[in-house]
């Protein structure tokens, strides 16, 4: 029986190994590149506008007509359609003009270019989604390794205090005081393992993954952030106007719409239908060969209305350009000053502080439990030791976002 239960725990135990996987930032976009969800189904979207570009160069299939005799009264005779009868047939094709076809092909070619603007747009943004989650949870991990080791010790203390406590060697309240502090720890830890949830349960969806991502993240992948770059809006402006996507979307746009004017200008031009046919029997000669032309007379409906609609849309688009290139002033200057901000925050700190942390716990630790230190002493320098560490990886955790953020906003790797 035991070596069934020793068996059964072991499966268990590779079950929970084999639902984890370890992964660098690097092959976390390359999972994402190949598996994402929302990539693919939006890629559907230049396949669809590729296929209205091949659709506008179709014209109209031409039109063949047949007028057949269904009864002669002259002869008394049903469907008399021989050499003494009579038949009619004709064709008919309908030849644009005014350039419609030429505008509504370079129409759709613009609006396949708007339907990849928009694709690498969508990839921008889940990139940087994607980034955020993988060292929010890394950072977060690293906290959570702190906590749980702070609570470990705790309770340890707390169950050794309490059966003290029970036998009246040490107060009650000092047990209280460590219970207190043990629950301190667990909420705090609570809102960490929250975002946690959260971030990883992005990072699945993100990665089309049922497996539990541990993110690695290197010395030099961290310190990349920590390179001084010095703010010039002028250059920056001119690589997200020439990288950014949704800017240049905006302006493909502009194009749009522009042909969408000249082809609705286009449509109020009529256009002319050609044709030919043979009548046996009815027109003025036996065995007629006529051509026919038919043009529409433009009255009344002369496309106005969808004009003007085409003008005002344009006129619309160029305002929406012209508001985000100032909004684009503002992200970028917005970005630089939270990625500098986190910069200088996380400059000041030494960078034995990580070391000189763990040698001051472990002396505090070792003296408490000489009893060298109070009770009083050591909850209050296990409560800043928690915060500081919490605090150094926030720290640590902001940096990185921020510089994937003013990445994103320039949408150029300056890290």
């Amino acid at each position: 029986m035991r070596k069934l239960y020793a068996l059964l725990l072991l499966v268990l135990l590779n079950q929970a190994v084999m639902a984890q996987k370890t992964i660098t930032l690097q092959d976390c976009e390359s999972q994402f590149l190949k598996n994402n969800l929302f990539l693919l189904a939006s890629h559907y979207n230049i396949d669809a506008a590729k296929a209205m570009t091949i659709q506008a160069r179709i014209w109209d299939n031409p039109t063949i007509t047949a007028e057949l005799n269904a009864y002669n009264p002259e002869r008394d005779k049903f469907f008399d359609i021989g050499k003494e009868g009579q038949k009619v047939f004709g064709i008919e094709q309908l030849i644009y003009l005014g350039g419609k076809k030429r505008n509504e092909v370079k129409l759709a070619q613009t609006n396949e270019q708007l339907a990849e603007l928009q694709f690498n747009d969508l990839l921008r943004t889940l990139k940087l989604q994607l980034r955020q989650s993988f060292y929010t949870v890394y950072y977060n991990t690293k906290s959570l390794e702190i906590t749980d080791k702070q609570l470990a010790h705790i309770e340890d203390l707390i169950n050794s205090y309490s059966i003290q406590a029970q036998k009246g060697n040490i107060p009650l309240r000092d047990v209280v005081r460590l219970q207190s502090l043990y629950l301190n720890f667990k909420n705090e830890r609570m809102e960490v393992v929250n975002s946690s949830i959260e971030e990883q349960a992005n990072l699945k969806l993100l990665l089309n993954s049922t497996e539990t991502i541990i993110p690695d993240v290197s010395k030099d992948d961290f310190n990349k952030y920590l390179k001084i770059i010095p703010f010039d809006l002028k250059s920056f402006e001119d690589d997200a106007i020439a990288n950014r996507p949704d800017y240049l979307a905006k302006q493909k746009e502009i194009e749009a719409n522009e042909l969408n004017v000249k082809w609705q200008k286009s449509l109020s031009i009529p256009d002319i239908t050609l044709g030919a046919n043979y009548d046996q029997r009815s027109g003025a000669f036996n065995r007629e060969a006529n051509v026919s032309v038919g043009i529409p007379l433009p009255l009344w409906n002369k496309n106005k209305g969808n004009i003007k609609n085409a003008q005002v849309v344009l006129e619309q688009s160029k305002v929406e350009k012209q508001n985000f290139g100032l909004q684009l002033e503002t992200e970028i200057t917005s970005a630089w000053n939270k990625w500098d901000e986190s910069r200088k925050n996380y400059a000041v700190i030494k960078p034995t502080v990580n070391s000189d942390f763990e040698a001051v716990y472990n002396g505090i630790l070792t003296n408490f439990q000489k009893r060298n230190i109070s009770l009083l002493e050591f909850t209050d320098f296990m409560e800043s030791y928690n915060q500081a560490n919490i605090q150094l990886n926030e720290l640590k955790k902001k940096l990185a976002l921020s510089g994937e953020e003013l990445n994103t906003t320039i949408n150029k790797d300056l890290f």
